[in-house]
């Protein structure tokens, strides 16, 4: 059954956002204010832990603990939740002496998270508290206490966690943010913990990983004639051909461009050889380049097409904007 509509005559929805945002936003703040020294002992206990950074909560916060794990997973800090009810029967097991417990609990005296503090204590692991009741069970029990409170929820009824769940989780970004810049913590070692990801393929995508190798390398030797040249490209499907010595040695590169413009020019190509047509100074990369590399080589040339050569400029590969485009770097 549907609910009522509200009771509010005309009410105003941007006004009523804007004043939620704006207690949040508040929150916030006056949480940053309230910083200390313990803030920067969570961060130290996190630097030389050796184990693992464990997040503990339940309900709301225990949400807000999922995403602050998650965030120091993904930049350096091994880092995962456990839920405090299946705490109590048997993911305890998962938490050494060697960790460290993050506890989330406005109230700091949930009874579930509550209930498990002894035993991670006495396991060894260290217990850092973020909570809105400094004095709590939780905040008593804490080897560090992080203040999360807040002086009222966004809600209109001062009941449902907003702002409070808010400030925990701005406390934990900063954490996180603090944690990696100390540790330096670097654009590809984020990329190696997001190799799925834009930032990750960018990164980690290297020539070597998407260019064309063996047969699939459009080639012809300096003897071959346009003809020749014309079927090379058709059949590899590249859009240009290598010319190579009989060593595999780059000498140039003819495009279907190349094709055009000769036959703009009116030239009779039954005669011609590849190699007094070629271009021979082509764009060239090695394989170890990073393939955003040969993306910008692109860009910047206004060439579709790269031939991947090494030290000796011998031919060891070829790609174009497609190949760059298929493999996501683009």
């Amino acid at each position: 059954m549907s609910k009522p509509p509200s009771k509010l005559d005309n009410p105003d929805f941007l006004a009523l956002a804007r004043e939620a945002l704006a207690i949040e936003a508040q929150a916030v703040l006056a949480m940053s204010d309230r910083l200390n020294s313990q803030f920067s002992d969570a961060v130290k206990a996190i630097l030389n832990c050796t184990g693992r950074v464990i997040l503990v909560g339940v309900g709301k916060s225990g949400l807000i603990a999922k995403k602050i794990a998650a965030t120091l997973a993904s930049t350096g800090t091994p880092s995962f939740f456990i839920h405090a009810t299946e705490a109590s029967h048997g993911d305890l097991g998962m938490i050494t002496a060697d960790d460290i417990v993050i506890a989330l609990s406005n109230s700091g005296n949930t009874e579930e998270l509550v209930a498990v503090l002894p035993a991670i204590a006495r396991r060894g692991a260290k217990i850092v508290a973020m909570t809105g009741k400094l004095d709590s069970a939780l905040a008593r029990q804490a080897d560090v206490v992080l203040d999360c409170c807040v002086e009222k929820e966004a809600c209109p009824l001062n009941l449902a966690p907003t702002a409070s769940t808010t400030v925990a989780l701005a406390l934990g970004d900063a954490l996180a943010v603090v944690v990696l810049k100390a540790r330096g913590f670097s654009e590809e070692d984020f990329a190696l913990s997001h190799p799925g990801g834009s930032l990750g393929r960018k990164l980690l995508t290297h020539v070597s990983d998407v260019m064309r190798k063996g047969e699939r390398i459009p080639k012809v030797a300096p003897s071959a004639s346009i003809s020749n040249a014309i079927l090379e490209i058709t059949k590899k499907g590249l859009g240009m051909t290598a010319v190579v010595s009989p060593d595999d040695k780059l000498l140039g590169v003819f495009t279907d461009g190349d094709l055009r413009r000769l036959i703009e020019q009116g030239l009779d190509l039954r005669g011609l050889l590849v190699s007094e047509v070629m271009n021979t100074a082509p764009r060239c990369i090695s394989a170890d380049k990073l393939a955003v590399e040969a993306v910008r080589m692109m860009e910047v040339n206004h060439v579709s097409q790269v031939v991947v050569v090494d030290e000796n400029r011998q031919i060891v590969g070829a790609l174009n904007f497609h190949d760059l485009f298929e493999a996501k770097v683009v």
